[in-house]
């Protein structure tokens, strides 16, 4: 993991905290993806971390195991919360694309635990923000191909329950792989089980249209994401983009 804090931490009230999970399709990708959020949302007053996971071109590795390494990622902050300075009631997991699956499973999925995680310490994070996630895996979905069967309990979709932490969707209505009817089917669910969900639909743009190099999409999403943060009480004022 890679560590952005913020200028000033506060080592008597502790730290929201924003956990980042690259995309790549389970297969590839890199931390430097969300490495221009992370430096914003540090500015912010929240400690962020880029998190590496094992993906199949580097590590021959399936999605189940870059699962895994996302819950082992969220239990080794809460076990070291004092170290890092980690409120541990204002955990915040994020991610684009396949790293957006891995941010909703921490909070959905029960299967997939590494076999040396202390399965004790709860991986579920406090709130969620999703860019284009690929969260639903069932038949017709991203990723059955290789899941299979076991989209039962791999498809955040299909494992939405009661406490499901609020959630905010950035989604473009040109993406080739999430379909815009999967995000406000997801939507629906969520709040059919009374947990907040934000969806935000961008006319016209393609899958990783939030990415730092498409400039004006990364402040606006970037923005709602913020003002998202705020209405939870993880952050305060106005946010410090201006989209002019």
């Amino acid at each position: 993991m890679k560590i952005h804090y913020p200028e000033i931490t506060d080592k008597v009230n502790k730290n929201p905290a924003m956990i980042f999970f690259f995309g790549g399709g389970w297969i590839s990708g890199s931390i430097k993806q969300f490495e221009p959020h992370a430096k914003y949302f540090s500015k912010r007053g929240m400690i962020c971390f880029l998190v590496d996971y094992r993906v199949h071109k580097m590590h021959q590795t399936t999605p189940f195991e870059s699962v895994k390494d996302a819950k082992s990622a969220i239990r080794f902050i809460k076990e070291n919360a004092e170290k890092f300075h980690v409120d541990t009631l204002k955990i915040v997991a994020a991610g684009g694309s396949a790293g957006g699956h891995l941010a909703a499973a921490t909070a959905l999925i029960n299967n997939y635990n590494e076999h040396t995680d202390n399965i004790s310490v709860n991986c579920v994070p406090n709130a969620l923000v999703l860019f284009n996630p690929v969260f639903d895996n069932g038949p017709g979905g991203y990723g059955y191909d290789r899941i299979k069967d076991d989209y039962k309990n791999f498809s955040p979709l299909h494992n939405i329950k009661k406490g499901a932490p609020p959630t905010i969707v950035f989604l473009g209505t040109n993406d080739k792989l999430i379909p815009v009817e999967t995000a406000k089917y997801y939507q629906k669910v969520m709040e059919k089980v009374k947990s907040k969900c934000e969806l935000h639909l961008y006319e016209g743009q393609n899958h990783g249209f939030f990415n730092y190099k498409n400039f004006e999409y990364y402040k606006k999403t970037l923005y709602e994401a913020d003002v998202f943060l705020q209405s939870l009480g993880y952050l305060k004022k106005e946010p410090h983009i201006m989209l002019e």
